[in-house]
């Protein structure tokens, strides 16, 4: 039996899952915390994935990489970090961003020229951070990969082995068209004050970046969305909804975004993952939950004492910033305190809503791009609340599909590795994943009073 191992190394940890490369059927598992930052070594994940892999990876046919993405990992002429790793959450290169879009001549131009308009999490803004900000360590700068490419590179033996990326990372860097297929050489100079360094070759979904030292194939990788993608089969008409430390919205389609409020990214099987992503999803349970002095599991019940709505109490969950919308210094805030509402129910349903509210801006601009919704699947942390869900469904108004808990992001990485291992024009077949439905509710009145209420308290604040 041939076998597989899939990596997900994302901001928190990193987890490695071992499948039968015929069924995907879960052999083992892995797991290792990341440290707690928007800046990281890399030899953090390095140590993560060998801790996590450990009695795993020498025993497999392939593998394959999935991360977090745009995060900035710049080597010297030493093939050494010159300084540690700026994380796609980190937003220092917020002005940065913005100088990029006006010097090219606006978001249009952007979205011709790489499909995507860059904010502060953009690799090519975080190059342009250095240069400006620390002149010095961008003049040792001889190579740039992304967190995935990273470990792959690693995996290869690092050194002199030449470094491999995919479609899906490439796409968010801000520098690679995902259209006509190459980098944009001229925008990262220009970036970069002039700097060129040496970025990874783009592989295919199912081509080979190398192979371990125990002869193991290694799949090119993906970025974590692309992965997760590929790891719950979606189609024509699924859109997912990913309710992680971070929250993101995406669907795969045939043809490039065109929104200048959609992330016009590649998918990990050669079409395209039109995404909407938010820095702010389960951390403001998490929030709320140690605000209100209680366990995480705690707070759907506290939430379900309070009426939808929570009688008008409105939380903005901005709590690291924000990236859609596009509020890179904001801070969360509470709208319509009372004595009424200023209540532990009050403000855990508060919380819930707010970051559903949040994610279904989100969706709405995924559909404003084009996508039709045939379905929404639900994953990530917090999607495993049942409150959440059927809270979900209530705002998005929509059914909503919650596959049964997984690593999705991992298992995709596992099923690209089975890709590269065997060949062929298509990813493997894997069986369907368990799902649980939750159907929409009849009446939209109360989902419509709490979003009017959440654009309010955001328009009156941001003015949009």
């Amino acid at each position: 039996m041939a076998t597989v191992a899939g990596v997900d190394s994302s901001t928190q940890s990193c987890k490695v899952v071992v499948c039968d490369a015929d069924t995907g059927e879960v052999l083992a598992r892995g797991h290792a915390p990341h440290p707690d930052s928007t800046e990281v070594a890399p030899e953090a994940w390095w140590s993560a994935l060998q801790q996590a892999g450990e009695g795993l990876l020498d025993n497999v046919d392939a593998v394959s990489i999935a991360g977090q993405q745009h995060g900035l990992v710049a080597l010297d002429s030493s093939h050494r970090p010159v300084r540690d790793a700026l994380l796609w959450n980190d937003v220092r290169s917020a002005e940065a961003a913005d100088a990029l879009v006006a010097e090219l001549g606006g978001p249009q131009a952007w979205l011709d020229a790489v499909g995507s308009v860059p904010v502060a999490a953009f690799t090519v803004a975080k190059l342009r951070w250095m240069a400006d900000h620390e002149p010095e360590l961008a003049d040792r700068v001889t190579r740039v990969m992304l967190p995935h490419d990273y470990l792959t590179w690693r995996l290869c033996g690092g050194g002199d082995a030449a470094p491999a990326t995919d479609r899906s990372d490439a796409s968010g860097t801000g520098y690679w068209s995902p259209v006509a297929g190459r980098y944009r050489e001229d925008l990262l100079a220009s970036a970069f004050r002039g700097r060129t360094p040496e970025l990874p070759t783009v592989l295919e979904p199912f081509e080979s970046a190398g192979r371990t030292t125990s002869g193991a194939v290694i799949a090119a990788g993906a970025g974590d969305n692309a992965a997760a993608a590929l790891g719950l089969g979606i189609g024509d008409g699924d859109v997912v909804i990913s309710l992680g430390t971070s929250g993101t919205a995406f669907a795969r389609t045939s043809q490039l975004n065109t929104d200048p409020f959609v992330n016009g990214f590649a998918d990990a099987t050669g079409q395209f993952l039109p995404l909407v992503c938010t820095l702010n999803a389960a951390r403001v349970l998490e929030a709320m939950a140690t605000a209100l002095g209680v366990r995480l599991g705690e707070l759907d019940a506290l939430a379900r004492q309070a009426p939808p709505g929570a009688d008008g109490l409105v939380l903005l969950p901005y709590l690291s910033g924000e990236r859609t919308p596009n509020l890179p210094h904001a801070a969360g805030s509470l709208h319509g305190l009372r004595s009424e509402t200023m209540r532990p129910a009050h403000l855990a349903r508060a919380a819930v809503e707010g970051m559903l509210c949040n994610m279904a801006d989100a969706l709405d601009r995924l559909r404003a791009a084009g996508a039709t919704p045939r379905r929404v699947l639900l994953i990530g942390g917090a999607s495993r609340s049942a409150f959440v869900a059927e809270t979900a469904a209530q705002i998005f108004g929509a059914a909503v599909t919650v596959p049964e808990p997984e690593e999705y992001v991992a298992l995709g990485a596992a099923r690209q590795a089975a890709w590269a291992l065997r060949g062929g024009a298509e990813s493997p077949q894997w069986p369907a994943v368990s799902t649980v439905e939750i159907p929409a509710p009849d009446d939209r009145a109360v989902a419509t009073k709490i979003r009017s209420a959440y654009g309010r308290a955001r328009e009156t604040l941001y003015g949009s």
